[in-house]
């Protein structure tokens, strides 16, 4: 299939993304059902985000580790909420080495039981806190439908887990963990989101409250880019982990605990959010390569040293740079390979160029076309690349406010816009579970998050009644159809 069959984005978002995914050879299929393997264009985007992400988790304190794989069928029980939560989903081991296990082993969903039971052992005062801890891995869990990126039975990501000696301070780690995501998506993957808290039947199994960073999509559907959990003490207490510590009274207490994670579901938001009909289209921060330059022609040396010399400068320039001289493809092939791939700018090189010291460059997110002088190329096209990043950013912003739906207070109205354009509705709930649950029934809409409206994690009271019930409610949440 070549790049001119895609399905048009606007017909068919779901066959333009498995399309664009595979003829840009960012994944393909298992021989695993429901697993995908990642290719490498595809881990590439991935270890940019690893290395714009990593960052931000060490500035906070988080120190990168590793634990098994496999853990112990007995430690998920120790928390009921959270074996509950995850029972559907487990992949269990029941044979090794050709013999019948003595214990079961379950393959890592999240790691909290396997992390907490170290953490046991090595928390003993209030001097061995905090203690904060990353991983980057995989996990499983075992989805009856699965969807490139966005929902695979096995998937990558990074998972911290924290412990403190005071809520407080625990609450602060799962604001600033969120904060860490807000600014990966917003600033690195050009992927406006909204910080909020989670609905109680919408939390992670386990948690106390778990806060979120919710993406809009172009077909009016929300993502998940992210999520944050206050633990509380429902995993240290006795009964469960028993991870207690000696206070500076010489009292025993109990830890507070925190996780949150980012996953490679975000590759799959970055396609969506700002690929068209042409394929990918990436942001300069993530982009594995910034600036392609395609030669005129392999058989002219004098083009070939130019080209070289250009190559050397923008990577002396910090610009992830690559010449595709390839002799078996046109210039034409090449160019609209480096479309598929959504490398952020093109630049051509040949004789009329260099004899004009002016370069043509194609900015591929808006396929606008530049001459930038051979004197002043470097700097350029580094100023050039900062400013792509913040005009995707700002169309993706204008995309999402055209499908946010301010204040909506009839029910009609609601469903009618969710069998239309669907999108972000702003609406009053009551919070009651069953409210929530013949919405979703209704609508196919959940509760996305209840929006903060400061860096402290605070939420806006008013009064008003709910969209379904009429009954009396003080939030206005926000309502999607999801992923």
């Amino acid at each position: 299939m070549s790049k001119k069959q895609l399905t048009p984005k606007s017909e068919d978002m779901s066959k333009w993304y498995t399309q664009v995914i595979q003829q840009a050879q960012l994944a393909d299929y298992s021989p695993v059902k429901g697993c995908m393997v990642i290719r490498p264009n595809g881990y590439e985007i991935w270890e940019h985000i690893q290395a714009s992400l990593d960052p931000e988790l060490k500035k906070l304190g988080v120190r990168n580790s590793y634990f098994p794989l496999f853990i112990p069928l007995s430690f998920l029980s120790r928390e009921a909420e959270h074996v509950k939560g995850f029972a559907p989903e487990l992949a269990v081991v029941t044979h090794g080495g050709g013999e019948e296990l003595a214990e079961k082993l379950v393959v890592r969903p999240t790691s909290e039981t396997i992390m907490y039971e170290m953490y046991s052992k090595w928390i003993q005062s209030h001097r061995d806190l905090p203690l904060s801890l990353n991983q980057w891995n995989n996990v499983v869990r075992w989805e009856k439908r699965t969807y490139f990126f966005l929902r695979t039975t096995e998937f990558l990501w990074q998972e911290a887990h924290t412990a403190h000696s005071t809520h407080e301070e625990a609450w602060q780690m799962v604001l600033d963990g969120l904060e860490a995501y807000r600014k990966v998506s917003e600033e690195f993957l050009a992927i406006p989101v909204i910080k909020g808290r989670k609905s109680t039947g919408e939390k992670f199994a386990g948690a106390d409250l778990t806060t979120c960073i919710e993406a809009m999509m172009p077909d009016g559907k929300a993502l998940q880019a992210g999520t944050s959990h206050d633990l509380g003490q429902n995993f240290s207490k006795k009964e469960a982990f028993n991870i207690a510590f000696q206070n500076q009274d010489n009292q025993l207490e109990y830890v507070w605990q925190t996780s949150y994670g980012f996953s490679t579901r975000n590759i799959g938001a970055l396609i969506m959010t700002h690929g068209d009909d042409e394929g990918l289209v990436l942001p300069p921060r993530i982009a594995p390569t910034q600036v392609i330059i395609v030669p005129a022609s392999n058989e002219d040396d004098r083009v070939l040293e130019f080209t070289k010399m250009l190559e050397l400068n923008l990577k002396q320039a910090g610009v992830r740079v690559h010449i595709d001289n390839r002799p078996t493809y046109s210039m034409g092939w090449k160019l609209n390979d480096a479309e598929l791939q959504g490398v952020p700018m093109s630049v051509i090189v040949g004789e009329r160029e260099m004899n004009a010291a002016q370069l043509s460059v194609k900015i591929r997110h808006s396929g606008e076309k530049k001459t930038i002088a051979v004197e002043n190329f470097e700097a350029e096209v580094a100023q050039l690349l900062e400013t792509i990043q913040t005009q995707m950013l700002e169309k993706a912003k204008a995309k999402r406010e055209s499908l946010t739906h301010q204040d909506v207070s009839s029910y009609d109205n609601f469903k009618e816009i969710m069998v239309g354009s669907r999108g972000f509705i702003h609406a009053f709930w009551c919070e009651n579970a069953e409210c929530e649950k013949q919405i979703k029934e209704e609508t196919k809409a959940t509760t996305r998050c209840l929006p903060f409206v400061d860096p402290a994690g605070n939420v806006e009271e008013a009064n008003g009644a709910c969209i379904r019930c009429g009954q009396p409610a003080t939030h206005r949440w926000i309502f999607a159809q999801a992923y």
